[in-house]
């Protein structure tokens, strides 16, 4: 049995952010049941190229939303079926323009006559309560807005946003986390609630200390040079002799070690790198060092020297990260029956339950 069988998820969603968070629940044993509007096209998701699966669906759409199913509604023209949905079902979700829950009847004051345990989650690009309600908004607006952009990329180049939807992702799963906590207290008390989040709030939370920082100390975080660490030195990327590779050494101990195996204890024994402190006033000459040792070997010899002794990974495109034979040993990647593709492949949820990962069908 899934943790969450017998629990049934109504969602009014659409691209990114609640589908992820509502595909964990689905995950995890929830029945989720997507609203979409077919007049409308369903979900632009399923339309989304340029890996289109048949008419009205997308490998794009799929990534966002296996494990659910979806009903053909009109929220507008056929509420007493949508109620009808909601009578039976614990929670609520709506990733929509933060003015439009309330026109639309999705939150917790319309449906309490309801269902009064229905717990109401609205995950909109700004919230519901300021007057920026009614805009639109994505995640890579958050990212740039909430600082985000300026602290990824080289100090010289141009602010760059993370490689997917990240904050998409996040928000989804502080959505997903707030739901569960609250279906607890609806079903100790009866009595459903609103639960709120957005992407710029999520954004935001993602600067995680540099927020700390500025707040209590007026430091402001900048780009520092190969996506190194803002305090910890040696934690960056290096150039080995055929690409790229990622070291960590966030701890003293782990930087002994480096220098052991690369065969330079002196440098440990430099007054410039012998504490933290001192690496990081003298960052950019140890890592000129470390760039000459690294660029002696390919990045092969460098995992097979220091993986598991020290913090280390390649800096992987997409194709050699999800061929790496780890990938495969740990069962991430699964393959579900499509009716357009019988043989498709995606990841595997994350999350293993008694030793077992779920088995993830298509959303129809």
């Amino acid at each position: 049995m899934k943790p969450l069988e017998g629990v049934r998820v109504v969602a009014v969603e659409h691209f990114g952010a609640a589908p992820y968070g509502t595909m964990f629940l689905a995950s995890l044993g929830a029945d989720v049941v997507r609203i979409e509007n077919a007049a409308a096209g369903g979900d632009p998701a399923r339309r989304t190229g340029p890996h289109l699966l048949g008419d009205s669906d997308s490998q794009y759409f799929q990534s966002w939303n296996l494990g659910k199913r979806s009903v053909a509604l009109d929220l507008k023209r056929e509420r007493p079926e949508f109620e009808n949905l909601v009578k039976g079902a614990d929670a609520l979700v709506n990733n929509l323009r933060g003015d439009l829950p309330a026109r639309l009847g999705l939150d917790y004051a319309s449906l309490a006559p309801i269902n009064a345990a229905l717990v109401c989650v609205h995950l909109s690009a700004y919230g519901r309560d300021n007057e920026r309600a009614a805009w639109p908004g994505y995640d890579f607006l958050m990212q740039a807005e909430a600082g985000l952009m300026s602290l990824t990329g080289e100090p010289d180049g141009p602010p760059a946003r993370y490689g997917t939807s990240m904050i998409d992702c996040m928000a989804g799963m502080t959505a997903a986390a707030a739901l569960l906590a609250c279906l607890l207290r609806a079903r100790a008390t009866g009595k459903g609630c609103d639960v709120d989040t957005s992407l710029f709030e999520v954004a935001l939370h993602q600067l995680g200390y540099a927020a700390t920082w500025y707040l209590n100390e007026g430091e402001a975080a900048a780009r520092l040079p190969r996506s190194a660490h803002l305090s910890l030195v040696p934690v960056q990327t290096f150039p080995s002799a055929d690409g790229w590779i990622f070291v960590m050494c966030m701890t003293d101990r782990f930087w002994v070690t480096l220098t052991e195996l690369l065969g330079r204890g002196d440098l440990r024994h430099d007054a410039r790198f012998a504490t933290q402190a001192a690496r990081l006033e003298h960052r950019a000459a140890l890592s000129a060092v470390l760039d000459g040792e690294f660029r002696r070997q390919p990045t092969g010899f460098w995992l097979e020297r220091l993986s598991g002794k020290v913090p280390v990974a390649p800096v992987n495109d997409v194709a050699r990260a999800l061929e790496n034979p780890f990938v495969q040993e740990i069962g991430m990647v699964q393959t579900v029956p499509h009716p357009q593709r019988p043989g498709f492949r995606v990841l595997a949820s994350p999350v293993r339950i008694d030793g077992e990962r779920p088995q993830p069908k298509v959303c129809e």
